[in-house]
């Protein structure tokens, strides 16, 4: 099958995590309608699978994604799923984790999905970055919002204003990344993460990522009862007994998300 005829978007599942690959290596996986329709479906199944507990989101041949297809852009090929965003997940990230692993470059829309991501892993060699001022556009897909809340605001601004991307390290130094590994093992990385979050509760997981994403927006009054009312279904599952009966029967956990 020659490289054209081949999906834009490539999905695996691996013991309980789900491996979505942007495949557009002749155009460093330029996002465009395809990948933005591919991502959106590949985290609809990870959600809606009781198999799939994690997913990790990288790109083809050495490169994340380097942005927009401006090609695309010109032509009214626009990398948007309606209610979703850029990507098919700016707007609306999945609810089980989401990891990004990084080669390369991760800039302008890239860098806005790794804004989607809950956890990055990169290789020591990446570089991340918005762009988006030295071609006349804006970080519309989150990195003006999300950027100045995720790092100290002034240097948001600066990446933002300057258009410079930062080495892995320092996006480590930042905050914006858990974990740099060496040249070609971001994926692996990022696997190795994935399967620590897979062994635990999936339902506990997922809400807990709701209560932490969803927690600053709430005021000091209403936040306990938010919280109860996500948290007390996982404490009635069936998973928060079989997680006390594997403890008290020191064995592993069988978890069915239920």
């Amino acid at each position: 099958m020659s490289d054209e005829a081949q999906p834009a978007v490539l999905v695996e599942a691996r013991d309980g995590v789900q491996v979505i690959t942007i495949n557009r290596p002749e155009a460093r996986n330029a996002l465009n309608g395809d990948v933005a329709r591919g991502i959106a479906a590949a985290v609809d199944e990870l959600d809606a699978s009781d198999e799939l507990w994690v997913g990790v989101l990288t790109g083809a041949g050495g490169t994340f994604c380097s942005g927009m297809d401006l090609k695309g852009f010109l032509t009214g090929d626009l990398p948007l799923v309606e209610g979703r965003g850029l990507g098919g997940i700016t707007e609306r990230p999945p609810r089980k984790p989401l990891i990004g692993a990084v080669e390369g470059y991760a800039v302008a829309g890239g860098f806005e999905l790794l804004l989607a991501c809950d956890l990055v892993v990169a290789a020591e060699t990446a570089k991340l970055g918005v762009p988006e001022v030295k071609r006349g556009l804006v970080a519309g897909a989150g990195a003006a919002m999300l950027l100045p809340q995720r790092i100290p605001p002034a240097i948001a601004l600066e990446m933002l204003l300057t258009g410079d991307p930062i080495t892995a390290t320092r996006a480590a130094e930042l905050g914006l990344v858990n974990r740099v590994v060496p040249q070609g093992e971001a994926l692996d990385g990022a696997l190795v993460l994935a399967k620590a979050i897979a062994a635990n509760g999936p339902l506990a997981v997922a809400t807990t990522k709701r209560v932490a994403l969803e927690s600053p927006d709430w005021s000091h009054a209403e936040r306990w009862a938010k919280q109860g009312e996500m948290m007390m279904p996982v404490f009635g599952s069936a998973d928060a007994t079989e997680g006390a009966t594997a403890f008290a029967e020191k064995r592993p956990p069988r978890w069915t998300g239920k």
